[in-house]
């Protein structure tokens, strides 16, 4: 749990300072609450209340399970408040309820409640549903600069002002400058895209690097060739069967697919490349030789060095 939350920790100091963040686990209040004390934190709050939740009322009505437990995740989170007595609390709009809750309890243990501000969800690539990690429709901070880049071209045009708005450092006058321009059509989408993605690079990799990776997105996508830098990759022999490997197999090794199953998806969906050829054969099995370049999308290449 510790490692995992570090990686959240590198990534928000992408954009807070170190120096003046100050980082508390939960577990320091609330492990130490004695039995009494967490029933004496449920009394202070009805079923009622909770049932005002949006997700509780919709689950009620639908006549679907709600469990005790599940009334604990805002007390707990309310309770953060009281421990930390923080006078202002940040969360996005789909935690209204909780941050909320956090003034409830603020009251009832004495405290100035806390102001709670919330801001609005960003949808994902998909263009429907909130960005998510689990549903694969994100933007990482921390992933490479032509991951970022090529994943903010893909951004639907409609959610592209949003996405300045909301996600990038470009100054409100700007943004409606970029407005107009869409509007009166004398900036192309496109270019309000790339624009997008070299600000959203720049933001976390610095300025060098967004510049590349503009010019690497310019030579592999619009003029389709390849990229000038190809991460090599070394195939072990003890891989090879015959001199064979599966393609499942070898996208598997070179990061370039989780599982075998994705890497199936991936073949299915036509996104797999050898030397410029796409591959569909999900049972395929090929001859790797020194300098055989593998293509997965558009974003991820390798070239392949046999021992």
């Amino acid at each position: 749990m510790r490692r995992h939350a570090e990686t959240y920790k590198k990534q928000i100091y992408k954009v807070l300072d170190p120096e003046k963040t100050k980082v508390y686990y939960n577990s320091e209040w609330l492990a130490p609450m004695t039995f009494a004390e967490v029933v004496s934190l449920s009394a202070k709050v009805t079923v009622a209340r909770m049932l005002e939740r949006d997700d509780f009322t919709k689950r009620y009505q639908g006549g679907l399970p709600i469990s005790i437990h599940e009334f604990f995740y805002p007390l707990m989170q309310g309770m953060d408040s009281v421990a930390l007595k923080t006078d202002v609390e940040l969360g996005g709009t789909d935690q209204k309820f909780n941050l909320l809750m956090g003034r409830t309890l603020q009251k009832e243990y004495g405290s100035e409640p806390q102001i709670a501000i919330t801001m609005p969800l960003i949808e994902g690539l998909d263009g429907l549903q909130k960005m998510s990690k689990s549903l694969g429709n994100y933007i990482g901070i921390d992933e490479e600069p032509n991951e970022i880049y090529g994943k903010s071209m893909s951004v639907p045009d409609e959610l592209t002002l949003k996405y300045f708005s909301l996600a990038t450092d470009m100054a409100g006058e700007e943004v409606t400058r970029l407005e107009k321009g869409l509007r009166d059509g004398s900036i192309h989408p496109r270019d309000a895209k790339m624009s997008l993605s070299h600000t959203l690079v720049r933001m976390y990799h610095g300025r060098e690097a967004a510049d590349a990776a503009q010019q690497h997105f310019v030579t592999v996508f619009q003029r389709k060739a390849l990229p000038e830098t190809i991460e090599d990759y070394v195939v072990p022999g003890g891989e090879l069967e015959d001199g064979k490997i599966t393609l499942i197999k070898l996208l598997t090794l070179l990061g370039f697919a989780a599982s075998n199953g994705e890497a199936r998806r991936s073949i299915q969906q036509g996104a797999v490349k050898w030397n410029g050829e796409k591959c569909s054969d999900i049972y395929g099995e090929i001859v790797p030789r020194d300098g055989d370049v593998v293509q997965l999308g558009r974003r991820k290449f390798a070239r392949l060095k046999l021992f």
